[in-house]
């Protein structure tokens, strides 16, 4: 399916209004948008924000991510510049963005 910003109802920087409108094509459109070509690791990280979400009804911050992917894939992903390697313009902004959330609380 093809995507263009009118197809979805965001907010005025982009962010998924309605999470249920989320699919992982939905997810490549946002990347493409970002600047971001999504690889596996990408996914790891989206899937991994997206799980916190449903389980917390919150965005992990960074140190909960690094936490959490240190745990799930070992130390050489649970770092922080693993993290702003993948998502240069802030790791849970674009993560969430990407993975159809909302705008983390503590993001400016």
């Amino acid at each position: 399916m093809s995507f263009t910003s009118n197809n979805l109802a965001r907010d005025d920087e982009g962010f998924l209004k309605n999470r249920e409108d989320w699919t992982e094509s939905v997810a490549k459109f946002i990347a493409l948008e970002e600047g971001i070509d999504l690889s596996d690791e990408h996914w790891e990280v989206v899937h991994l924000v997206r799980t916190f979400y449903i389980n917390f009804n919150t965005v992990p911050t960074v140190y909960i991510l690094v936490k959490a992917l240190s745990r799930k894939f070992g130390k050489d992903k649970g770092n922080s510049r693993y993290l702003f390697r993948l998502f240069p313009q802030g790791p849970t902004r674009q993560a969430a963005k990407i993975a159809g959330l909302p705008k983390p609380v503590r993001c400016l």
